[in-house]
Parts: structure tokens; sequence; C-alpha cells
């Protein structure tokens, strides 16, 4: 394969993945399927496995026990989020009035890229993918349609690395981050009670719209200590991004139309990604049966409020959110009856960064989640591996309770009730060694 070819694959799947990266599975906005081989085992051991190209974004030291090879995926995520309203009240007092939103889920595809190249102890590799992402809709009648419509955070990375070998144990890696973000958020602006006349019944429209670039790094260590027996630490960093757009507002009354709050103007916010340490092992018992674990922390508090200003001096638009440190825990095992055939099966625990009810947001309805995953893969060849896996993530009941008592909420509505919610992932990947 040329270098011509290797470019054009690259751009390709980048186009893909910036029109497609979106549906948050993980806690928080993250997306964490970057291996359907590590899909299949609910990312068990994800920092430890290095069985083929994706290690770049798990580990990066794991390069160096990989053939030269392409991994190539798509991972269809269709989440399903349901309101039911519980006496959600208007700054009057009156009750917010509209639907229940209807399934405010919207299904994505996201693809990714891996390539890796073995130069005797030391190995380079790339990674094309979608670390973060997030969309929820809502329909536009929906009783919270004054906190949320539309929400929709794109990501893609492009993640170069390398990687040595020191000795027969120990291995050392680490990447660039080149990270780009765009985003997408709407709502409904309650004009009628700003102008006193007919709340809730004189409804207008904001869409503000921003994008960024940023850059991190992610480092590795791999250690065996025999053939079977292997574990492996790796660090993300978080990512700063200063996004800027604008703001647009249709609908506008005539007696506010003139007023500089509710005029089209350039918009600034800042997002920053989280940090996040991995550390898993791995185990074969004999050629046929493996296991592995794995213990991922991530620092959700870098999200505390999203805060968006306006360059015409109008007062910040902000939700705070207060997110926290939290924890994911994941077991897996792999069985391999022969050459051809691996059957994998996987579980793991996710724990949701919201501190609270009060701080929860219809944007991101976010709540722990239990992970069941199976997967299978296929040689066709020594060369040529294709793998499947399928995922449902059991995502508990949790309430939302805003307030009017608190300033951000006075104008959208104390918004009160339980979203339920579920997720499915189906994933495909084609591995080429060569």
């Amino acid at each position: 394969m040329d270098f011509k070819t290797i470019r054009s694959v690259l751009i390709g799947v980048f186009c893909l993945v910036l029109v497609s990266a979106g549906s948050a599975s993980g806690a928080g906005f993250a997306l964490i399927e970057q291996s359907v081989s590590g899909l299949g085992n609910a990312f068990a051991g994800g920092a430890a496995a290095a069985g083929d190209a994706t290690t770049v974004f798990f580990n990066p030291a794991g390069m160096t026990r990989i053939p030269t090879q392409f991994v190539a995926a798509a991972n269809i995520i269709v989440p399903n989020f349901t309101f039911k309203n519980e006496g959600s009240t208007h700054t009057t007092g009156a009750a917010l009035i509209g639907n229940y939103g209807g399934d405010a889920g919207v299904a994505k595809l996201v693809p990714n890229l891996y390539y890796v190249k073995k130069i005797d102890r030391l190995a380079v590799g790339i990674g094309i993918n979608a670390p973060f992402g997030l969309a929820t809709k809502y329909d536009n009648r929906w009783v919270g349609r004054y906190h949320a419509i539309e929400s929709d955070l794109t990501n893609i990375n492009i993640n170069p690395s390398i990687a040595y070998r020191v000795n027969e144990k120990f291995s050392i890696g680490g990447g660039l981050n080149i990270g780009y973000v765009k985003a997408k958020l709407t709502n409904a602006v309650d004009f009628g009670t700003i102008i006193v006349v007919a709340p809730q019944n004189a409804d207008g429209f904001a869409k503000l719209e921003g994008d960024a670039w940023g850059a991190g790094w992610n480092l590795g260590l791999l250690y065996e200590f025999t053939k079977q027996t292997r574990v492996g630490a790796a660090y993300r960093s978080k990512i700063r991004y200063t996004l800027e757009g604008t703001a647009k507002f249709s609908n506008v009354p005539g007696a506010l139309a003139a007023l500089p709050n509710f005029k089209n103007d350039d918009i600034r916010a800042h997002l920053t990604t989280p940090d996040s340490l991995s550390v898993s092992f791995f185990h074969s018992f004999n050629p046929k049966w493996s296991i592995m674990g794995d213990v991922t922390w991530t620092n959700w508090s870098t999200f505390d409020e999203l805060r968006i200003r306006f360059d015409n001096g109008r007062s910040d638009s902000v939700v705070t959110t207060e997110w926290k440190e939290v924890f994911r825990y994941s077991l897996g095992a792999t069985y391999t009856p022969n050459k051809a055939w691996t059957f994998r099966a996987g579980t793991a625990y996710d724990q949701a960064p919201v501190p609270s009810d009060r701080r929860r947001t219809a944007r991101i309805p976010d709540a722990d989640r239990l992970w069941l995953a199976l997967g299978a893969g296929y040689g066709f060849t020594d060369a040529l591996t294709f793998n499947i896996a399928y995922v449902h993530l059991f995502i508990n009941d949790t309430k939302i309770t805003k307030s009017t008592a608190d300033p951000e909420d006075r104008l959208r509505g104390g918004l009160k009730g339980t979203y339920s919610g579920y997720v499915n992932i189906i994933s495909a990947e084609l591995k080429w060694v060569f």
C-alpha cells in the first residue's frame, strides 16, 4: 500500500467521523467505542490486551507487540432516552405546558481507523477516532423546551503515536492528540413571559453554533510478566477548546427585536474534555481461554459549567453542572476454540459524573449504567480478520429537579421528572495484517 492510498483512506475516514460522530454511550459525553474486539469484552483489559492496532488509543505502548496492520471499524449507537413529567412548574407557579418530548436519543454511526507500522523494537502508528460526542433531540413543544431541544457535539481526534520496546518485558509509548469539536445547541425562548403578555404561548427559538481545535497527549506503559500475563497503564490528557461561533434568534416579538439581547451575535465558549487514567490486566490460562480486567478513572470535574459569552456584552448564558470524577470497572473473557474463531464476552459498570438531580441537564440526562457485551471474530486468512460485537447498556432511571428559585432557571422553568433509557451498540471491524 503506497502513501497516496494511505492518505486517501485517512482523509475519507476523517470526513466520515466528522459527519457522523455523536450519541455518547460512555458516562458523560464520552465515546469509548474505539475497538470492536475490545467492545466484545466491554473494554476490559483495554490498556493491557494490545491485540491489534486499536491499542493506539487504549495504550500506545502495546504497538510493540503487534505486526504492521490496518484496522477499520464502524459502530452504530442507538440510544433511547424518554422523559416523564412529574410536576414541572413555570416561574409564575403555573404548570409548564407541553408534551414529554418523545425519544430524545439520536442514532449515530461512529467510525474509526488505526494503522501501526512495526520497525524492529520501534513501532509507529496513527488513529483517527471520535473520543467524545453527544446527540439528543426533543420535540419542539415538549415541556422542557426552554432548557433544550437539540444538542449535538461532534469530536474528531487525530492521534499519531510512537512506542519503543525497552526489553523483552517492558514497553513505553506516547502520542499527540489533535482534536476538533463542533457544537450545536438549540432551545425555545419564552418571549411570552419576557413581555408579560402570553407566558408559554409566544415562543421564539435560539440556535448556538461554534467550533474549535485543541491539542493534548497520551502516554502508556506495558509490562509482560510472562508471555501469558501482562499489565498496562495509560493516561490521556485533557484538551481545552475555545469554541467560537454564532447565536441566532428567530420569532422574536417586535417589542424585543430592537434589544441587543435578542439580536444575532458572535459567541464564545470554553470546553475542556477530561483527562483519564486506565490500569488493566490480561492473562491467558491456555491457548483457548483468556481473562482481562480494567479500572478507568475519568476527571469529569473539568466540566463544571456550560457558559456562553456574547460579544455584544449581554449577560452570559450559564448552565451549572459541577460534574465529578468517576470510575469505570470492567471484566471480560475470550474463548478461541480454533485458529479461525474467537468468541468474547464482558461486563462493565460505568459511573455517571452528575452530582445530583438538581445538576442534571436535559441536554445530557446521564446516569449510572451496566454494560453487557458479546463479540466474535473470524479469521479468513492469517492476514484478514473480521470482528463483530453487540452491547446493551442498562441505564438507571434517574431524576431531574430544576427550580425557578435558581436564577439560571427562572425563565427556563422548574423541570421535574424521571428519565428512563438504554443504549444498543452494534459494531463491525476489519483487520488487515501485512
